[in-house]
């Protein structure tokens, strides 16, 4: 049996703004560095202890897993990161205001391009001042693996590579592996793990900074079946009150 740890980053800049932040690359407040430090905690108290980290290329997973480990006494552990556990890319949605998206476009429209399976928003726009296509971290990928706009199955099928390539022979070697990443790449890992459907995916909501912890079998699948919900280490109202929350912000509200 492997043990398999997700963690979705603490809350950032552009969490507390309600903006949609997608690949722009914000770094964590102080509320989402207590979050890590104390996701580091929670994972001590659950007597959980990775043996290797991934990551994303983005500076809120690296510093909420540099953070945790902190908490943990184990900085030195190796982390590996990848542009394949990137947050979903948001198009030209990219640091609008979440709200101010729904009054201009209708909340039904917004809700389209947030929460559907297969719908991408508008691509981003050349001009978008927060462009993060440009940045360094991407400078050496193939322009046609950058994406302009993604929805949840394209995060998917740029996810689920890294899964069998990088994570899964990390799991069949015996470790205990710790993925710190971002609220779209995570539902798509769960999507994969739990076998969700394309129309239940669009109600899971992950919340920052509280780890779910899943038990593999040799398969790599859940070694029991169970709500996502279920899943997560530490206070359970505490978990669903900030799932909650997250699910709150589709709407703008």
């Amino acid at each position: 049996m492997s043990d398999l740890i997700l963690l979705r980053h603490g809350r950032s800049e552009w969490n507390e703004r309600n903006l949609f932040t997608g690949w722009y690359d914000c770094d964590l407040i102080d509320q989402g560095i207590a979050e890590a430090s104390a996701a580091g905690t929670t994972m001590l108290d659950a007597g959980v202890h990775p043996t290797v980290v991934h990551t994303s290329l983005q500076k809120r997973a690296i510093r909420t897993a540099q953070l945790a480990l902190d908490t943990m006494d184990l900085m030195w552990l190796p982390v590996r990161r990848h542009w394949r556990l990137n947050e979903r890319h948001y198009g030209d949605l990219t640091g609008r205001n979440k709200a101010d998206t729904a009054a201009r476009f209708g909340e039904d429209q917004v809700k389209v391009w947030r929460r559907s399976y297969d719908v991408p928003p508008p691509p981003i726009a050349e001009d978008n001042d927060h462009n993060p296509n440009g940045d360094a971290q991407y400078a050496s990928l193939p322009t046609d693996l950058v994406p302009r706009s993604e929805c949840l199955q394209d995060v998917v099928e740029r996810m689920l590579p890294y899964w069998y390539d990088a994570i899964v022979p990390d799991l069949a070697a015996g470790n205990t592996v710790l993925v710190v990443a971002h609220g779209n790449s995570l539902r798509a890992l769960v999507k994969h793990l739990d076998d969700i459907s394309d129309d239940e995916i669009t109600e899971l909501n992950i919340p920052t900074g509280i780890p779910l912890r899943y038990e593999l079998g040799p398969d790599f699948r859940p070694v029991e079946a169970k709500p996502t919900a279920a899943r997560y280490l530490g206070d359970a109202d505490a978990a669903a009150a900030a799932a909650a929350a997250v699910a709150a912000q589709a709407s703008g509200n």
